[in-house]
């Protein structure tokens, strides 16, 4: 270009240069204006937080706010970005946060904030995803106007939080270009909204699972043309299937779980799109043929319904499973039907509680990347093949009453299955022999052991001992004998240990209060289960090992002697039962240590003296047993020892206090007997304690909750 010569300069007059000073200055104020509000709304953000992650050290007054930390601006210093996730950010969000006029994304999840999610934020004209997922923000989500402009928002995530109310239908008629909504995990109640498969055609993703929405599957979901994704289990949704929904050939994942929804799969072949059909609830029928058009699925879950018949020969067409969970229906017939040669990629067979006869078949042997497999509670004809020795990596397996026999060769086939961690073979093997031979080895990752229920005899083997990784061990309801080993308290990472209802003698060894999981607070490893296992007693389902609770149970046995002092070495035990033996002397004061308790029963021994006031300082305490013995003396009251019910007291006839019937120093104290000794020496006890759930636990379990989820 060419520059002005000073002449030309010259034709300009002098207010020119003035109205040129003036525009400049203008704009330049303009410009730190906006600037300082960006910074302004961010340091306000700031100031709403009682613990910022260390955010102060960043984001000082006096440096450019484009370098803070979790923030990116575009070239004209406007704020973009605001990327906060997993900072341990407490407090709540600031509406201030809005004014960021040309904020993009704003994520904040994975944090510990509170308050409400600012109706600013969801209805900006700028913000495209809002992530403010796994806090705990509280309240609802307000309604828009129905003459509010469109909004741009594309992305909205605010699960795993601690909203309420019911859940918004307006709202989302204004945002025109939501793609995926989020609201999982809440306690939102309502309806499931059908708004946005009108309002935006690009509307995806909709999941609202684990909240407490009702009515029915609305038929207007068929209007979502590019659904991909519809997760709404976990609620309390009821009705038949709309037939509608089948023509969503767009849907990837269906997924509506655990609701009380009723229909059959008859139109399920439409949807050759699936990948994941999630559909435990109240379904019947069959599994049709036409299953087999879904080429592209890999997960199939279909449990805790009342769907029976066999399985059809088609599912060996979905050659892209890696999933089938068919557990606590009513299948039957031979598993022969389905060729598991043509499931290469299949990882987890799940058949629990069905009415499944004949064998294993052998072409299941061929799915080489097989890590778990249940086959429990069917009528299965089963004896193992050593075939599988060729599941490399199969973790979990479970064959708990499938008419098992022959325990010692049982194990001597698994012993060549080196990858197994969870191995559940209770209420098998009938009145055999527990083995004892050294030759039984191979369980090395072994951490999770059950063969309860067998009525087995013979003694605890020593070859358990070579279980270094053993977590949790159950062998209750048998009929072994002799003594527990001094080698327990070589298995450092043994947490949990049922050994009741057997006949086993002698004193509680020294040796039974120095396991080093159960002396300290240390969790167990975090193990994660390839399949869920239920706890009957809390209806929970746990996914890892660690997440079980330490136990020692020595219940219904025929021990002697005292309880150890020693027993106050074990701070970790969350319950320990002593009930039904022959225990005599006093309950020792160090048991008042383990302030973890949260089950203790004593009941049933012949223990004597006074019952030590500390216990009262056990907290935790809820479940507590020290019934049909032969303690003296006053029931410590004023803590923990007045909640319990006169129950937890009785059959001890020098017992007072206002827990019995008798009054610490009347005439008539220590008078009246009460002895229940022969009639509770069978009692089932325990049921109380989350703890026993494994073996009579893991698979009852199921058989239970099956029921009780109908």
């Amino acid at each position: 270009m060419q520059l002005l010569s000073r002449s030309s300069w010259n034709r300009f007059p002098i207010p020119f240069f003035g109205l040129v000073i003036v525009l400049l200055v203008s704009l330049a104020s303009h410009t730190s204006s906006s600037t300082e509000q960006e910074k302004s709304s961010l340091l306000q953000f700031l100031a709403g937080l009682s613990r910022d992650g260390g955010l102060t050290v960043s984001w000082r007054h006096n440096t450019d706010y484009c370098t803070w930390k979790g923030i990116t601006c575009n070239q004209e210093r406007k704020v973009t970005d605001v990327l906060l996730a997993s900072q341990g950010l407490e407090g709540f969000i600031s509406p201030f946060l809005g004014n960021l006029t040309g904020l993009l994304h704003l994520n904040l999840s994975r944090n510990s904030l509170s308050g409400g999610l600012p109706l600013k934020l969801v209805s900006s004209s700028s913000i495209l995803v809002i992530d403010v997922s796994f806090n705990r923000l509280t309240g609802g989500l307000s309604e828009l106007p129905s003459s509010t402009p469109p909004r741009p928002l594309q992305v909205l995530n605010i699960s795993s939080n601690l909203f309420t109310g019911r859940f918004p239908s307006t709202i989302w008629e204004v945002m025109k270009s939501l793609v995926s909504l989020n609201a999982s995990t809440n306690s939102f109640t309502g309806q499931i909204p059908t708004t946005p498969c009108v309002s935006a055609p690009s509307f995806a993703v909709l999941e609202l699972s684990f909240n407490q929405l009702s009515g029915n599957i609305p038929q207007g979901l068929s209007n979502c043309s590019v659904l991909k994704l519809l997760s709404v289990g976990y609620n309390n949704l009821s009705g038949y299937l709309p037939d509608e929904l089948f023509n969503v050939n767009s849907l990837e994942h269906l997924s509506l779980h655990s609701n009380w929804l009723e229909g059959d799969l008859n139109g399920i072949s439409k949807l050759t799109n699936l990948v994941t059909l999630d559909l435990g609830g109240k379904f019947i029928g069959n599994i049709p043929e036409s299953i087999g058009d879904l080429k592209r699925l890999e997960e199939l879950h279909l449990d805790h319904n009342n769907m029976s018949g066999e399985l059809p020969t088609a599912l060996s067409n979905c050659t892209n499973l890696v999933t089938i969970d068919l557990k606590s229906n009513h299948f039957s017939g031979k598993l022969t039907k389905v060729n598991f040669i043509s499931l290469p990629k299949l990882k987890k067979i799940d058949l629990l509680f069905n009415d499944f006869t004949g064998t294993i078949p052998e072409s299941i042997y061929s799915c080489s990347k097989l890590t778990a497999l249940r086959l429990s509670y069917n009528h299965f004809n089963v004896q193992l093949s050593e075939k599988i020795g060729d599941l490399k990596s199969l973790s979990f397996l479970s064959l708990a009453h499938c008419s098992l026999t022959n325990i010692t060769r049982t194990l001597q086939i698994l012993r060549s299955s080196r990858s197994l961690t969870i191995l559940y073979i209770g209420f098998n093997f009938l009145h055999e022999i527990m083995p004892e031979d050294d030759s039984i080895d191979g369980f090395e990752n072994l951490q999770v052991l059950s063969v309860n229920d067998c009525s087995l005899s013979g003694t605890i083997p020593d070859w358990l001992s070579k279980l270094a990784n053993l977590g949790m061990l159950f062998l209750q309801n048998n009929q072994l004998t002799g003594s527990i080993p001094d080698w327990v308290n070589n298995l450092h990472l043994l947490f949990h240990l049922d050994i009741s209802n057997n006949s086993l003698t002698g004193e509680i060894p020294r040796a039974l209060m120095e396991m080093p999981m159960l002396e300290s607070d240390k969790t167990a490893p975090k193990v994660f289960f390839e399949l869920p296992v239920w706890n009957k007693n809390t209806f929970m389902q746990y996914l890892m090992l660690s997440a079980f609770p330490k136990v020692l149970n020595l219940a219904i046995n025929n021990f002697t002697g005292v309880i150890p002092e020693e027993i106050g070495q074990l701070k970790g035990l969350v319950a320990l039962n002593l009930s039904s033996n022959e225990l005599s002397g006093e309950i020792p004061q160090a048991i008042c240590n383990l302030r973890n308790l949260q089950v203790l029963d004593l009941s049933v021994n012949h223990l004597t003296g006074v019952i030590p006031a500390a216990l009262n300082n056990l907290n935790f305490l809820s479940e507590f047993d020290i019934s049909n013995n032969d303690l003296e003396g006053p029931i410590p009251t004023g803590g923990q020892l007045s909640t319990f019910p006169d129950s937890s007291f009785g059959g001890n006839s020098k017992l007072c206090g206002p827990m019995t019937r008798s009054r610490c120093g009347s005439a008539g104290a220590g008078q009246i007997s009460v002895s229940y000794r022969k009639q509770f020496r069978c009692k089932v006890i325990f049921a109380i304690s989350f703890g026993v759930f494994f073996g009579v636990g893991v698979l009852y379990d199921q058989m239970v909750l099956a029921r009780y989820f109908g």
